[in-house]
């Protein structure tokens, strides 16, 4: 069953956005999370992993990818659970949980960007991001009976994302 209203899917909840604007933006209204690989200012990036979270000092600016997406007017609701340094396919976290696969409650959610992916799936935002080096948006979202979109390498900025693989990775969409 699911555990909670959220589904496990929060690292940490928050409301983020840029200063209302005068004039309609093209993302205004519309809400986002990230996996916790993503610099956001404040905020410890965790990598999925309490231990490196404890050793690792609060981000001092947003990784571009994010403030792109809140210059145009998103809100983002916080950061989402991930496989514990980006390392598996499956979604486990030992940490921090497994999110529930809103479609399928009974099997994993898919990994590594599973909380971005179940946050989607379950209507809790518009969209999210997470990282693709090796399918870690495509399959969660397949997993999730969702859209998972992995750009072009270096269509996106990776600045302000903890590496996994410079040379595969990307910014990815769900």
């Amino acid at each position: 069953m699911v555990k909670s209203l959220d589904y496990g899917v929060f690292m940490e909840k928050f409301s983020l956005q840029l200063s209302p604007s005068q004039h309609q933006l093209p993302l205004s209204g519309l809400t986002f999370a990230v996996k916790d690989i993503f610099d956001i200012e404040g905020y410890v990036t965790g990598f999925g992993n309490p231990d490196w979270a404890r050793t690792h000092s609060a981000a001092t600016s947003i990784a571009p990818a994010v403030m792109d997406l809140l210059t145009a007017g998103a809100t983002c609701l916080g950061k989402t659970v991930m496989d514990e340094m980006a390392y598996c396919m499956y979604g486990v976290n030992k940490h921090y949980g497994t999110p529930t696969n809103p479609c399928a409650p009974d099997r994993v959610p898919g990994g590594s960007s599973s909380g971005s992916a179940v946050a989607v799936a379950a209507n809790l935002v518009d969209f999210s991001l997470g990282t693709d080096t090796g399918a870690s948006v495509r399959v969660p979202a397949s997993y999730c009976g969702i859209l998972g979109f992995r750009p072009s390498l270096g269509a996106v900025s990776t600045v302000g994302v903890l590496p996994m693989s410079q040379s595969y990775d990307t910014v990815g969409k769900k």
